[in-house]
């Protein structure tokens, strides 16, 4: 077949039809890039994510936001780590805590959407969508984090990833697999910039009231995320939903170029994402950051003119299942994870 004449360069290929065959998730996806609208963006995403794992000097952050560890994902996210797919994860302070839950030997159930509130709060269930959780349960989990900062120095500043550090260095001392033990002994530094909207603040509050004040100083934690920038040669990020952790994650690159033009005189120093991918529901025309276009994010340097990026928009707990078992499938590894073992011997 001839190929589009020059003037049609807006053609980028064929639309390959699937069959219906014997073939491996990765292979799927691969193919499923042929194809069209999100199903298309899913199989792109995941050659991105392939080309972001294969390139040695590449330091990837993970973004997390959204009920995932309610929803059955943590134990996936535990595994990118464990596996050294990511570097560095930046969460909201849900993630991190309401796998802890499932880790404790607590289950959270399946319910309908349309389930009577009222009833559930008289039972004592919290909901999250066409989930439900136990709150005396959960409480429980709650009470496990204020014990861990009850045995802290009281004042001591901490910046989230030091805080997080030492919780999952103790959860794996009392044999807790979840995702920020994991972490400790990967060695990826875990940070959540408002740790305190979720268990982890009601547990903080509490053993505060006692007299247990452990102070999160979130300048340092911002330098120290910062640092982790300026020590890569390339940074890239998988983003899982939007809010407080992608932009924390953006900010990154912005603050390169503010420190070489303030500090080191350089100007038109950009030290920007170069691979990155995006799942997320959100639409781009209300404004907000979590359906902001990753095309938007080149003007604020955030993002590389020639990075190699794509935005999918689906449900996470659709893609991540999908994901994660074509890498587990294919075999592919990180060609050099980034070395994070100068981060907690500062």
């Amino acid at each position: 077949m001839e190929s589009p004449p020059e003037e049609l360069n807006f053609i980028l290929g064929e639309v390959k039809s699937l069959n219906v065959e014997k073939r491996s998730i990765h292979q799927l996806l691969l193919a499923m890039a042929d194809t069209a609208f999100q199903g298309r963006a899913l199989g792109e995403a995941y050659k991105v994510l392939l080309e972001m794992i294969g390139d040695p000097d590449n330091t990837i952050f993970l973004g997390l936001a959204g009920s995932m560890s309610t929803a059955g994902m943590w134990r996936i996210l535990k595994w990118l780590v464990e596996e050294r797919y990511v570097d560095v994860v930046v969460s909201t302070g849900a993630i991190i805590s309401e796998d802890i839950f499932e880790a404790m030997g607590f289950k959270y159930y399946k319910t309908l959407p349309t389930v009577d509130d009222e009833k559930l709060l008289r039972h004592k269930y919290d909901r999250f969508y066409d989930t439900v959780a136990n709150e005396l349960e959960y409480r429980k989990m709650e009470r496990l984090i204020e014990e861990f900062v009850e045995a802290l120095p009281s004042e001591k500043p901490f910046s989230t990833a030091e805080f997080l550090h030492e919780f999952g260095k103790w959860l794996n001392e009392k044999g807790i697999d979840c995702i920020v033990s994991a972490a400790y002994r990967a060695g990826v530094p875990v940070f959540s910039p408002a740790l305190v909207d979720s268990a982890y603040g009601m547990a903080t509050l509490l053993a505060y009231r006692k007299g247990h004040r452990v102070v999160i100083d979130m300048v340092k934690d911002f330098n120290d995320i910062v640092e982790i920038g300026r020590k890569s040669r390339k940074l890239s990020s998988i983003y899982i939903g939007g809010g407080v952790p992608k932009d924390y994650v953006n900010l990154v690159t912005v603050a390169q170029t503010l420190i070489g033009e303030y500090e080191e005189g350089v100007h038109d120093y950009y030290k920007s994402l170069e691979y990155v991918v995006q799942f997320t529901t959100d639409a781009p025309q209300w404004g907000g950051l979590s359906g902001a276009t990753l095309e938007e994010a080149v003007s604020w340097g955030k993002v590389s003119p020639v990075a190699k990026k794509k935005t999918v928009y689906v449900d996470a707990t659709i893609a991540l299942p999908l994901i994660s078992h074509a890498l587990f499938e294919s075999g592919v590894r990180r060609a050099k994870p980034f070395d994070t073992s100068w981060f907690f011997k500062r």
